[in-house]
């Protein structure tokens, strides 16, 4: 079952049964310290707060959230653990602990969906960033990217880093740590692991395979793969299309650089699923 359908069915029973809408919850897998925290719990939180967003990644303008610092929820978690959050339509963003433990600088907050006051669609026909979303105050401070933000979030789990679980990814070994191929590596698991997967290997269930059957440094021309990355839109309008638009801000001319230069990496690195 998609999200959509997911939430469409919680709405309705709140309506047949004229309860409050406090069925969602967040599935937190940390190991000893997992719990589940329901949607009243969170509204409850002793840190909860009202936070303002500007320029929010989803809804393309400033927002304000009911939130909590997301570091009083990791119980247990380390800086050098690795988490990923699953949202309810499978989209699967890989975030590094650190970053989210946080206290200063750029900051991360689950925002919780207070079932009294919904948030406002997506876009029309779509359901709104809830019932949990992972928002950053001051971004810019860690760089952070689009995909450090997902919504309809469903669960957050401490994972093994990506490279032990998905050996496929990996660029040749003989490569020293250093090498501009291995620092694209680790853009690619930040900025494109969330939505695709590369030669089968990866958890979501979002978007293309980047290898297989071809790698898009194989189709795109000239300088046309940086543009798409920028300005997906620019090349390809699509109304449906999700793929978003990865600013120099976000994502400098140098790290595209690198980013690309792990896709030609692995396009003679092909390992079929």
């Amino acid at each position: 079952m998609d999200g959509d359908h997911l939430k469409t069915l919680i709405l309705l029973g709140a309506l047949l049964f004229g309860s409050p809408l406090y069925a969602a919850q967040l599935n937190l897998e940390l190991g000893a310290n997992s719990r589940t925290w329901q949607t009243e719990e969170l509204l409850k939180h002793p840190q909860l707060q009202t936070i303002t967003i500007s320029n929010d990644v989803s809804y393309k303008r400033d927002m304000s959230y009911l939130a909590v610092p997301l570091a009083a929820l990791l119980t247990g978690i380390k800086p050098d653990d690795h988490l990923q959050a699953v949202a309810l339509d499978g989209f699967a963003a890989e975030l590094a602990a650190a970053p989210l433990l946080n206290a200063k600088g750029a900051r991360a907050w689950l925002a919780i969906e207070d079932p009294a006051r919904p948030w406002p669609a997506l876009s029309e026909g779509k359901h709104s960033a809830g019932p949990f979303y992972l928002v950053w105050t001051d971004p810019q401070a860690g760089n952070i990217s689009p995909e450090q933000w997902p919504f309809e979030v469903a669960s957050i789990k401490r994972m093994a880093p990506v490279a032990e679980r998905f050996p496929a990814l990996l660029p040749d070994p003989a490569l020293k740590a250093s090498d501009p191929v291995n620092q694209g590596f680790a853009l690619f698991q930040k900025n494109c692991l969330a939505c695709h997967r590369l030669n089968g290997a990866g958890d979501a269930q979002f978007g293309p395979d980047l290898n297989i059957p071809f790698n898009p440094t194989e189709y795109f021309g000239a300088d046309f793969l940086k543009r798409y990355i920028r300005d997906p839109q620019s090349l390809r309008q699509w109304p449906q299309a999700k793929m978003p638009g990865f600013s120099a801000q976000v994502l400098p001319d140098g790290d595209l650089d690198m980013l690309v230069g792990y896709l030609k990496h692995m396009a003679g690195r092909k390992v079929k699923p």
